[in-house]
C-alpha cells in the first residue's frame, strides 16, 4: 500500500488542480435560459414540473445556505464531476494503471466535455452525480474490494438526484445501478432493469407533484403532441387527432421538424392548430397515440428514424445548432452572471471540437455497441464489470432517444458520450483480444463517419438562430 500512495496522491493533487482551474476559469458558470428559469422558480419558491423541481429545491437550499446566484450549483456541479474523475483515475492508479489514469483525467478536462460542464443545467447537474456515484463505485470495486454502506448509501443518494433530473435519466441511471449491484444471468438483470425503469416512470410524477411540490406545467403531452403530428404530416387522410384540413395545415406550416417540437408551439402558424389536443389529458393523447402507431407504423417509424437522426448528429448539416456549450449567460435580470474572456476562449475550442465526430453522439453509440460486444465474452474482472455498467448505461440511454425524444441539443447526450470514453480506457487490453468485433465494428464505425462528413459538405446551410429553427 505505501508504494501505491505517491501514485494515489498524485492522482489528488492533479485533480483538485484540475477543480480549482476549473472553478477559476468558469466562474460564476454560466446560465441558460432553462437555468434562468429554474433560478427565478428557486427565489420564488414556486416549481413546475417542466424543468426538474428536484434541481430547483436543491438551488434553492444552496441560496439560503450560502447565497449567491449561480455559483452554488455551478461549483456543486463541477466539484462531483472532478470527484468522480479524481476517484477512477486514483483507483486505476493504484493498481499501476498510471497511463489509464492520466486518461481519464485527459478525458474530463477535453474543452467539449469541461465547456458543457461549466453551463448550470440538469443535464450537466446529472453528469455530475453519475460520474461520482461511478467514482464512488470504482474506488473500492476496481480492486475488489467490498463497498461500505455508507459509500453504497452515498452512490444511491446521488443515483436518486441525477434520476429525478431529466424525465428520461432512468434509461441511464437503472441500468447502471442494476448492472453495477445486480447480480445473476443476463434475463434476470434485464427483467430487473425492466421492472426498475418501468416503477421509476410511474413513481418520479408522484415525487414531483408531492413531495417536491411542483404545479403540472403539461409536460407531459409534449411527447404525444409531437409524435401525433408528426405521423400526422406523413399520413394527412387518416389522421389520428387531426382532420385532413388541420393535417395539412402542420404540413404547410412546417410544424413539424426532426430538430426538435418547438415550431408546435409557435403563433400563429401552429399553436392554434394544436390548441385541442392540447387540452386533453396526457392519459387520452397516449392512447392516441398507440392507434396512430398501430395504424401508421411506417409514418411513425419515419417521423421518429427523422428525429433520431437528427439528435445522434450523422446525416444532417454542418453547424447544426445546440452542439457549442454556449460562452455567456442569458441576459437575465436575476444576477446569473458571466466568466471572462478566458472562458469565452475556451468554449470556442470547444464549439470546434463539437463540429468534429467526437461531437457526434452515433459514433460513441457505435464504439459504445463496439466496446459491449468486445467486452461481454470475457470473463469477470473489476474494470471489465465497471466497463459493462458505462457502457449499458449508455446505449439503453441512446436508444431510447428512438421513441422518446423531442429536441436535438448535444446536452442531452453528455453522459453516454463520458461513459462510453470511460469504457474505452477500462476496456484497453480487450479491444486487442478481440480483433473480429474491431474489425467489423471498424469498418461499421468507417461508414458512419464517412456518410455524416458527406452529408455535412454537401448539404445546405442550417438557419443560425432559434427564431430560424422554427420557421
Amino acid at each position: 500500500m505505501t508504494t501505491q500512495l505517491p501514485r494515489i496522491w498524485t492522482v489528488a493533487g492533479v485533480t483538485l488542480m484540475l477543480l480549482v482551474g476549473s472553478l477559476a476559469l468558469f466562474w460564476p458558470g454560466i446560465a441558460m435560459y432553462d437555468s434562468v428559469r429554474q433560478f427565478a422558480q428557486a427565489l420564488a419558491g414556486a416549481y413546475e414540473d417542466w424543468h426538474p423541481p428536484a434541481m430547483a429545491r436543491t438551488w434553492s437550499g444552496l441560496h439560503a445556505a450560502v447565497g449567491g446566484t449561480s455559483e452554488p450549483m455551478f461549483g456543486l456541479q463541477m466539484a462531483l464531476y472532478w470527484a468522480g474523475f479524481g476517484l477512477i483515475a486514483a483507483a486505476l492508479a493504484r493498481l499501476g494503471r498510471r497511463r489509464a489514469a492520466a486518461a481519464v483525467l485527459a478525458i474530463g478536462a477535453l474543452p467539449l466535455f469541461l465547456g458543457w460542464q461549466a453551463v448550470v443545467l440538469k443535464d450537466t447537474q446529472m453528469l455530475g452525480a453519475v460520474l461520482a456515484a461511478c467514482g464512488a463505485m470504482a474506488w473500492w470495486r476496481l480492486r475488489a474490494a467490498r463497498v461500505p454502506v455508507w459509500a453504497l448509501i452515498a452512490v444511491a443518494a446521488l443515483l436518486a438526484y441525477a434520476t429525478l433530473l431529466r424525465a428520461n435519466a432512468v434509461f441511464a441511471t437503472v441500468p447502471l445501478a442494476v448492472m453495477l449491484f445486480g447480480s445473476g444471468r443476463w434475463w434476470t438483470r434485464l427483467a430487473l432493469g425492466l421492472a426498475g425503469v418501468a416503477a421509476v416512470l410511474m413513481v418520479a410524477p408522484l415525487l414531483n407533484h408531492g413531495p417536491l411540490g411542483a404545479a403540472s406545467s403539461g409536460v407531459e403531452r409534449t411527447e404525444a403532441l409531437y409524435d401525433l403530428a408528426g405521423i400526422a404530416v406523413r399520413a394527412p387522410d387518416a389522421a389520428i387527432g387531426f382532420t385532413p384540413f388541420e393535417a395539412r395545415a402542420l404540413m404547410s406550416g412546417h410544424c413539424v421538424k426532426p430538430y426538435f417540437w418547438d415550431p408546435l408551439g409557435e403563433e400563429p402558424r401552429c399553436a392554434p392548430i394544436m390548441a385541442r389536443l392540447r387540452s386533453r389529458p396526457a392519459g387520452e393523447l397516449y392512447r392516441m397515440l398507440v392507434a396512430a402507431i398501430v395504424r401508421h407504423p411506417f409514418a411513425y417509424a419515419a417521423h421518429r428514424l427523422a428525429h433520431f437522426n437528427s439528435t445522434e448528429r450523422w446525416l444532417v448539416l454542418a453547424g447544426l445548432p445546440g452542439a457549442a456549450p454556449p460562452a455567456r449567460s442569458e441576459p437575465n435580470s436575476l444576477g446569473l452572471g458571466n466568466p471572462g474572456a478566458a472562458a469565452r476562449g475556451w468554449q470556442v475550442t470547444a464549439g470546434w471540437m463539437a463540429e468534429t465526430p467526437l461531437g457526434w453522439p452515433v459514433v460513441w453509440l457505435i464504439v459504445a455497441i463496439i466496446g459491449l460486444a468486445a467486452a461481454a465474452p470475457r470473463a469477470s474482472a473489476p474494470p471489465r464489470d465497471l466497463a459493462l455498467a458505462l457502457l449499458v448505461s449508455a446505449i439503453t440511454l441512446e436508444l431510447s432517444f428512438g421513441v422518446l425524444s423531442i429536441a436535438s441539443d448535444l446536452r442531452y447526450h453528455l453522459w453516454p458520450m463520458v461513459a462510453t470514453a470511460l469504457a474505452t480506457v477500462l476496456l484497453w487490453g480487450d479491444w486487442w483480444r478481440s480483433q473480429r468485433v474491431v474489425r467489423i465494428g471498424g469498418l461499421a464505425l468507417a461508414v458512419v463517419l464517412v456518410a455524416g462528413t458527406v452529408a455535412r459538405l454537401t448539404l445546405p446551410s442550417p438557419p443560425t438562430g432559434h427564431r430560424d429553427l422554427l420557421r
